[in-house]
């Protein structure tokens, strides 16, 4: 028999996907490199079905298959008292064709804790839109239940776990909220203010994406 020493187990890679290209260079730029795996980060284009084209398309390439996937990026507060910068971790990202359950939040809440301090971290479900979420059409959707809306999160998940099972997770900063819309003044800030947090989640990142790899008992 071989040395199983010699012929380590792959690593399960890890997919990051997001939508908007002022996403994707705060990722790709973002402190906290060398995960414990192959660390992909997609630029996916805006809503869902391109969402939903783009992880399917990666999803099939070698190398990723089997990766876990979170989907990142900037997202619409739904709560009263959201900021632009506060972090949103979903327990699940719903649409209307269905609801996709997430892994390990409570661990990326406490990740997020740590690479971010002294920015609010809000959990719960998290709701996908075909389109940008304004007014009262806002309210509608935090009376479901819902902390959180983007275009693409419910998508790029559902996705990836038809694509194959695997851990799956969205993780979001607030760049805009019920008090602060983007179409009130404030709204460069509060971008800037999106940007610098996004840019430092990959260290959170890592360290779920480690935590997938470890024994179960």
């Amino acid at each position: 028999m071989g040395d199983a020493r010699r012929h380590p187990a792959p690593v399960m890679p890890l997919l990051i996907a997001c939508a908007l290209g002022i996403e994707h260079l705060a990722l790709r730029t973002g402190r906290g490199k060398g995960g414990p795996g192959p660390v992909t980060v997609i630029r996916t284009g805006m809503g869902p079905k391109a969402a939903e084209n783009a992880v399917r398309r990666a999803l099939g390439q070698d190398g990723v298959r089997g990766a876990a996937v979170i989907a990142s990026g900037f997202c619409a507060g739904l709560a009263p008292g959201m900021h632009p910068g506060d972090l949103v971790v979903a327990e699940e990202t719903r649409d209307d064709s269905g609801t996709t359950a997430c892994t390990g939040a409570g661990l990326l809440v406490d990740a997020l804790t740590r690479a971010v301090p002294g920015r609010n971290v809000h959990t719960g479900p998290v709701t996908g839109s075909g389109h940008v979420v304004r007014g009262a059409e806002r309210a509608g959707l935090r009376a479901t239940g819902a902390i959180a809306v983007d275009m693409e999160s419910a998508a790029t998940l559902r996705t990836a776990v038809r694509t194959g099972p695997r851990p799956v997770a969205a993780v979001r900063v607030v760049v805009d909220a019920p008090e602060y819309e983007l179409v009130r003044i404030g709204t460069v800030r509060g971008g800037i203010s999106a940007f610098r947090v996004l840019r430092a989640v990959l260290p959170a990142f890592h360290e779920w994406h480690r935590s997938l790899l470890l024994p179960r008992r």
